[in-house]
């Protein structure tokens, strides 16, 4: 039965944690501006000594400023939220030697560790994955009822039909609890419930149908005519894929806008504060994120999720997933930060299929 790794945390009795300094703050003196040399949060526990203990932060996020409110809580806060007056933690050293300590071990055992030397510890096209399947199918099953999942999609996961009703299946039985995507999901598996078909193409026999190219744009005129999508879902009588099925179940699906989006639909978020605001909503809370095939909104999931997260009391990891048929991506998103992720190099249709076959089972 699949179990929580448990988190060993520091030892705070020794010596280097006990003569260390209590933080150093500094106040806020212009809205969204932090004081000169503010510490930036990473992904990773970061514990401050204040008042003499060591103090976890509860939530956290990459670059943000850690700030002590009047009752003693802590918060990570973007820099546009910062407010004047408010009181930031300081300092660049994250040793423990400035009262900052920065913890990446606590879900290490004698499991993670592998010799220096060894072959094929990379992932690739020839990596097995079969094994990452079995976890992340026991992962959303303790998931589905003990913590928060969050589905990242691109439109390939509805441009085929067989992908579409695997997506309808994870959202029906319980596997997600918040999408994120673009204006391209939302626009084009509304299009595929409308006219059967995805960018013009038949979502079952892959043929371009005369005219289809006015599909998406049609699509998204008509459930905008209707006032919004969950408008247009009942009176157009949509009732299949993936957003027919987060209206039905009451799933949270936030879309974010994009420069090159067409429409947008309504409530495709082009204000990119906003936007980042809904999204941290649901990542603060995420135990397991699972990325199909879009390498932005993987990116920025991935800057907005902590590597762990409290829940009843307990500190928890928080599992990211990425898939993606281009290695080039996967490798993109530890370049860029996302390092708390295990890659999957696979056609995300095919990936659908085998991950719906063995949540059945």
């Amino acid at each position: 039965m699949f179990q929580i790794p448990k988190f060993t945390a520091p030892d705070f009795s020794r010596e280097i944690f006990v003569n260390a300094p209590n933080v150093t703050t500094s106040q806020v003196t212009i809205k969204g501006v932090a004081p000169d040399h503010y510490h930036a949060t990473s992904m990773y526990p970061e514990y401050y000594k204040i008042k003499g203990e060591w103090i976890l932060l509860p939530q956290t996020r990459m670059d943000c400023v850690p700030v002590i409110h009047h009752d003693g809580s802590l918060e990570a806060k973007e820099f546009r939220r910062l407010l004047v007056g408010e009181t930031v933690i300081i300092g660049r050293t994250d040793d423990g030697s400035e009262g900052i300590f920065l913890y990446s071990n606590g879900f290490k055992t004698e499991e993670n560790k592998i010799d220096t030397f060894a072959f094929r510890s990379g992932r690739s096209r020839e990596t097995s994955f079969d094994v990452d399947y079995d976890n992340l199918v026991e992962l959303l099953k303790y998931d589905k009822d003990h913590g928060h999942i969050i589905w990242v999609l691109g439109p390939a996961a509805i441009f085929n039909i067989g992908a579409r009703k695997a997506m309808e299946y994870i959202i029906e039985q319980g596997y997600a609890h918040a999408v994120f995507g673009g204006n391209a999901v939302a626009t084009h598996d509304l299009e595929g419930a409308l006219f059967g078909t995805a960018l013009g193409q038949d979502i079952c026999t892959r043929e371009n149908k005369h005219n289809g190219h006015y599909h998406h744009l049609d699509a998204i005129n008509m459930i905008n005519k209707a006032g919004s999508i969950s408008k247009g879902i009942v009176e157009l009588g949509i009732d299949n894929g993936l957003i027919y099925s987060c209206v039905q179940n009451e799933i949270p699906f936030i879309l974010a806008g994009s420069i090159r989006d067409d429409g947008p639909l309504h409530g495709v978020i082009d204000d990119m504060s906003m936007v980042q605001d809904a999204m941290r909503e649901h990542t603060k809370k995420a135990t397991t994120i699972v990325c199909l095939a879009t390498q932005l909104h993987t990116i920025a999931t991935g800057n907005l999720t902590p590597s762990y997260m409290v829940r009843d009391h307990e500190v928890r990891p928080v599992y990211i997933y990425a898939i993606d048929v281009s290695e080039f991506v996967l490798n993109k998103l530890r370049d860029r930060g996302t390092l708390e992720v295990t890659t999957i190099v696979s056609n995300i249709q095919d990936f659908l299929y085998k991950l719906t076959d063995k949540l059945h089972k």
